[in-house]
């Protein structure tokens, strides 16, 4: 990794980025930012208080006016510089995501930096694009047309399993299309959200228009979002705590976007390459060691193929190694906290009562034991309204369940509160067809789980929330739509008049 940075020498100033400077928090309470690989201290800074959210409020507000004002081909370039200022420093960010997070170094550095460069990239052209309708006499005697325009300050929180990309899902449209932002990273996952907004300023963009609020979310949370000068609020992490923004943000009458939970099914069609299915089963289920809400966790197989996919994806999931997030060839890191490991394990642990885990299901010892490590783990036996099934675990555990007829492995894939994602694998077009028509989720890949590329939207169905990160689609969570509409006729006492006074002519 190269001459790695000193954490606490970069983050001496404070973890809070307001007006284009780092500053310490004023709630007088701290926090400390682990390693989940080791158990050790990586940063101990100290939490936004409410007047800082203010202040950094304060501060998006007053660059509003003039970054609003920018044209499209200036914010444009100024996005286009931030993405080269990203890649020369990918491996400095890839190093912080992978220590604070405890991701494979391979995952951040194939994955996590690069797919946020890309995004940076992708929202600098469309910057350019902030198009309505064509402009038309719709009525014969005006013409309308349609601008887009930004709101004000947005308000976003992001979560803990992809601190770097989840800051870039929010903050990119947002100011791509001429808006100012805060935002509120996880407490336990900061430092690359921070990292983020000092290489804005690096690439010249103006104090203000990015900042960054580190604070509990029931204190500086719950204020950034319930603010008055916030005109939007967008939020990613659980249903449960989304409903919660949710109530402070139609409270307020802001605009709301919300990714949600997920619970993602993986449908195996008898038809399918078994040898595909299980690879594709493996790797979708154990991404970030199983945090990623479109991560596969039911995988739902025809009969005739459930007995094979049980036994391979047992054992491809015995070759994966876990080990030192720094190391290259390690496949699986912790997850990001000791108290996340024993969430995990515990659903394992009571699932044992009323399934079978078929392999893993334990904590490692020996050299990983000052971790949050937890083995890649096959439940099969399930019932379809157990709580593994149906809850998200969050963790690098996959259920495997049967079922017969198509209709009854679509019936069940729909069958959760949650519809983020999932997969259909077949080799018959029309039955894969059939499949991404019915499920409802704002994702459905054919014969894939997972990839995403910055051209297409990311959202969900359901419980797991509305709205659109990525892709041109996300303007239309962060503008704001103006129907213009100009007379052509010049009359003074026009024909409809007579419709609220006087007499047609």
């Amino acid at each position: 990794m190269g001459n790695r940075f000193q954490v606490k020498d970069r983050f001496a100033d404070g973890a809070q980025y307001i007006d284009g400077q780092l500053r310490s928090g004023t709630s007088g309470q701290s926090h400390t930012v682990v390693n989940p690989a080791t158990g050790e201290e990586v940063l101990t800074y100290e939490l936004a208080s409410t007047a800082d959210v203010d202040a950094a409020v304060a501060a998006a507000k007053r660059a509003f006016p003039a970054w609003s004002a920018a044209t499209p081909g200036e914010r444009s370039d100024a996005l286009h510089r931030l993405a080269a200022v990203l890649a020369e420093q990918a491996e400095d960010f890839a190093y912080a995501e992978s220590l604070q997070c405890g991701k494979p170094i391979k995952l951040s550095t194939e994955f996590d930096v690069p797919g946020t460069i890309d995004n940076t990239a992708f929202f600098a052209g469309a910057a350019r694009h902030l198009q309505g309708q064509a402009a038309a006499e719709y009525s014969g005697d005006h013409t309308s047309y349609v601008r887009r325009e930004a709101i004000g300050v947005v308000g976003s929180i992001a979560p803990w399993n992809y601190p770097l990309q989840m800051a870039a899902w929010k903050i990119l449209p947002a100011i791509a299309a001429g808006n100012t932002i805060v935002l509120k990273p996880a407490e336990l996952t900061p430092l690359t959200s921070l990292m983020f907004a000092q290489a804005a300023k690096d690439a010249g963009l103006p104090d203000g228009v990015v900042n960054i609020v580190t604070g509990a979310g029931r204190d500086a949370g719950e204020h950034l979002v319930g603010h008055p000068d916030v005109v939007m609020t967008s939020f990613t992490g659980s249903t449960a705590v989304g409903k919660r923004v949710a109530e402070i943000a139609t409270a307020t009458v802001k605009r709301l976007h919300l990714e949600l939970g997920g619970k993602a099914p993986f449908l195996v069609f008898d038809d399918a390459d078994l040898e595909a299915a299980a690879h594709g089963a493996v790797a979708a289920s154990l991404i970030n060691t199983g945090q990623d809400c479109t991560a596969a966790t039911r995988a739902y197989v025809q009969r005739p193929l459930h007995d094979a996919f049980v036994a391979r994806v047992s054992e491809l999931m015995e070759t994966v190694r876990l080990g030192d997030p720094f190391d290259p060839a390690t496949d699986l890191g912790p997850l990001v906290s000791h108290a996340q490991r024993d969430r995990v394990a515990g659903f394992v642990e009571r699932a044992r009562g009323y399934a079978t885990v078929v392999t893993g299901g334990e904590i490692p010892g020996g050299e990983l034991a000052e971790g949050a490590y937890y083995q890649p783990t096959l439940v099969s036996g399930a019932a379809q309204d157990s709580e593994v099934v149906q809850s998200e675990i969050f963790g690098p555990v996959l259920v495997v369940l049967s079922f017969d007829t198509d209709d009854e492995g679509i019936e069940l894939a729909n069958d959760t509160p949650y519809g983020l994602a999932a997969s259909a694998w077949s080799r018959d077009v029309y039955r894969a067809g059939r499949a991404t028509r019915e499920i409802k989720a704002g994702c459905v890949w054919v014969n894939d789980h997972i990839p995403i590329i910055s051209e297409m939207p990311h959202g969900g169905y359901k419980a797991s929330g509305f709205g659109k990160d990525m892709s041109a689609y996300s303007f239309e969570e962060y503008t704001q739509v103006k129907h213009v509409m100009y007379d052509n006729t010049a009359v003074a006492a026009k024909d409809w008049h007579r419709t609220i006074f006087g007499d047609r002519t």
